[in-house]
């Protein structure tokens, strides 16, 4: 419809207004590098493959490195135009920030433990204080310090001791993920000699304060051993307490909040095996139930009891057993809590008096309180109709204050403490919004797409009111759908730079996550893939049909097992998106799948499937973004990676690139940034990420036609 009242023209005129008379192409630009063409041939399954870019996967080759330098200086001279606009959104986002910050402390025994932040430093205070937050500070770790003259900083473990002398801590300086164990004495603030080195990432500690269990990693990077480390000995003579042969499965280890057991679990994402050992005499370890395929359980502990959340007898939502300390095994399992078709058990709590069930249901979590005394149970309410509520820190066992987290697309993250006797809940924190934020300015709602076998896909969007659908509005859809990892709506304050230039935020809860269960997840994975990809599309098609934005309005992003999203989609419907972003984008799916010696890659034959098997290689081949690109026209595209990306290596992207270079017949834009010193996460820093946050939206809104 061409007509529009005088008051829908003004209602929209802040979003026209921003629409610029024409967006930059590689037209207007120098010529984008060009990867050569090595070609690499094999065969597999009677398929003679060709990989031009294969050459791209080493490092040590210089003119790897001088390619990837000449993308971003390529990026950085297409993205010339924007860097008023990127400094505008950087300052707009940091205004919004209380740079020097504390977080909500958690009691744990006689001590409140918290992190802080300073204005201007890249990274948190870790600290403490006894008795009473009046009492003097004792700083733990100040990660600034930490990493004074290092590029790139990230702390993996974080463990006190029970008896709150000692931390164990661990480092990664590169973003490769090999950490470096090491244990700092609280009193006298020495770092003793017990270094580790190259481990993964956890360190926890048994309940003598001198044993620390720790993980270390095959060349696969692969969690396969647990070691047993005594303080004060050589880290030679540490005990190996448990290997993983099995390349499906990982392994690792805990405590559980009682401090009574040692948890030691290996599995894969369709099997799991646990062992437990108490945690003062941690040496010997009794098995709880042997793995049989199709079963996944976890285990934890209370009062004497061990409580197990399993799928067995067709669960397929879980349910939770319990079982004698005496005998845990799977004969003397007996039913807590049953299974049930609409509602999934996504986790469980304990405490002295109290079990706490996490639940997801019509897409939303709620979070369910049984008093284990008397049999009552509750669900604690929440008013908004599109939320998060999700676990807090709750590492005390003895209590009755259930610590949990509030967000939605409008409501900043809130902390509660809830009495779960009184059902009294007490605000311990919101995260502030400098600037004057109004929540009343915005609203977010919920509407549901069709996707193309009838399934109903449910859509979280967040905009800047008034809202008129008419298609005018620029819109970001972003999704990720993969492993099981639902994307629930929560507060940005990156997104208000969107939404307050007329953008509005959709999150696709497309079925290869779990917000509508357990079956919503098998929908979407192996065999099912693609409906993770329609699904997409089905989304996107519905917000055009119903004139949330149009065709030429509507960027869609992902990262990860998200970009494979990106890439499987502007192959199947490049018509459908005018800008996309694609961050550490898993998108040379067959070459990946079929090298067991990349990390991730043999746990994921059950995820995605193994390209050996036919019937595997031939469905993978069907949506593998590297390997069907065609001489079609593309949307805009910004493609991101780490160099030293340990989950998608930054090959992936690279080689994708280069081919659609080749390949693709429009001359809109496509850039290759790589962050030439970071990981999987980007940069470490949490100034430079919020540069990085600028940069891709600067990209965004400029190809949106939404910069101001």
């Amino acid at each position: 419809m061409l007509r529009r009242s005088v008051r829908t023209l003004l209602l929209l005129a802040p979003w026209l207004a921003a629409v610029p008379a024409a967006a930059q192409t590689a037209r207007d630009l120098p010529p984008p590098p060009v990867a050569r063409v090595i070609p690499r041939t094999d065969t597999l399954h009677g398929d003679v493959r060709v990989d031009n870019y294969f050459w791209l996967r080493d490092k040590q080759n210089q003119e790897v490195i001088s390619y990837l330098e000449a993308e971003n200086r390529y990026a950085d001279s297409a993205m010339a135009g924007t860097k008023a606009l990127q400094e505008t959104l950087y300052q707009e986002i940091l205004g919004r920030i209380r740079q020097t910050d504390l977080s909500v402390p958690d009691r744990i025994g006689p001590y409140y433990y918290y992190s802080r932040t300073e204005e201007g430093k890249q990274y948190s205070v870790l600290a403490r204080k006894r008795g009473s937050l009046d009492a003097r500070e004792e700083v733990i770790l100040d990660l600034n310090q930490m990493a004074e003259g290092k590029r790139y900083f990230s702390l993996g473990a974080y463990s006190i001791s029970p008896d709150h002398r000692l931390v164990a801590f661990s480092v990664d300086t590169t973003g490769a993920e090999h950490f470096t164990i090491m244990v700092k004495n609280l009193e006298t603030g020495e770092i003793l000699p017990d270094r580790i080195e190259d481990v993964s990432f956890g360190a926890t500690w048994a309940a003598d304060n001198r044993t620390l269990f720790y993980t270390k990693t095959d060349e696969a990077q692969r969690p396969d051993r647990v070691f047993r480390h005594t303080l004060g000995t050589d880290r030679a003579t540490d005990v190996l307490v448990f290997h993983e042969p099995d390349v499906l499965f990982r392994v690792g280890i805990s405590r559980t909040k009682d401090n009574r057991y040692m948890i030691l679990s290996t599995g894969s994402y369709t099997s799991s095996e646990v062992r437990v050992a108490p945690a003062d005499r941690p040496t010997e370890f009794r098995l709880v139930a042997a793995r049989e395929r199709d079963h996944i359980y976890s285990v934890s502990h209370q009062n004497g009891r061990f409580l197990i959340r399993t799928n067995v007898g067709g669960a397929n939502n879980f349910k939770l057993m319990e079982a004698p300390e005496s005998n845990p095994s799977r004969a003397s399992w007996r039913e807590v809590v049953p299974h049930r078709e609409t509602v999934l058990l996504d986790g469980f709590d304990v405490f002295r008096d109290h079990l706490v069930l996490f639940e997801r249901t019509n897409a939303l979590r709620q979070i369910r309180v049984r008093n284990i005394r008397n049999g009552q149970e509750h669900t604690i309410e929440f008013a908004e109709p599109v939320y998060t509520a999700s676990p807090g820190s709750n590492p005390e066992y003895d209590t009755s204050t259930l610590r949990f987290g509030f967000t939605s697309l409008v409501t900043p993250s809130s902390v509660y403490d809830y009495d779960m006797n009184t059902r009294q809940r007490t605000l311990k924190k919101q995260t502030d919004v400098l600037g004057g934020y109004d929540p009343s300015q915005y609203a977010s709602e919920r509407t549901w797409a069709r996707a193309a076998d009838g399934t109903m896909v449910p859509v979280s969007l967040v905009y800047k009111k008034p809202l008129v659908r008419d298609g005018s509005r620029p819109m970001l859809l972003y999704a990720y759908g993969s492993y099981g990892s639902s994307t629930d709506p929560a507060f940005s304050i990156a997104n208000l730079s969107l939404l307050d230039r007329g953008v509005v935020y959709a999150i696709a809860h497309i079925r290869g996550g779990q917000e509508m269960g357990r079956s919503w997840y098998d929908q979407g994975k192996m065999m099912n893939k693609r409906n993770t990809f329609t699904d997409f599309i089905a989304v996107a098609e519905h917000l055009v049909n119903e004139r949330f934005t149009s065709r030429e309005r509507l960027g869609i992003r992902g990262g990860s097992a998200g970009g494979l999203l990106m890439g499987a989609v502007v192959n199947m419907r490049p018509d459908l998106f005018k800008v996309v972003i694609a961050d550490v984008p898993f998108v040379d799916v067959i070459n990946t799948m079929l090298d067991a010696s990349i990390p991730l890659t043999a746990g994921e034959w059950e995820q995605w499937g193994n390209p050996q098997n036919e019937e595997h290689y031939r469905y993978m081949l069907s949506y593998s973004p590297y390997d069907n690109v065609e001489a079609k026209a593309y949307p805009t595209m910004l493609v991101t990676t780490g160099l030293n990306d340990p989950r998608v290596a930054y090959w992936e992207p690279a080689k994708w690139v280069a081919r659609l270079r080749a390949t693709k017949t429009d001359s809109n834009l496509l850039l290759l940034r790589t962050n030439m010193g970071a990981g999987h996460g980007g940069s470490s820093g949490r100034y430079d990420a919020l540069r990085e946050t600028a940069f891709r939206y600067a990209f965004l809104l400029h190809h949106l036609g939404a910069a101001r």
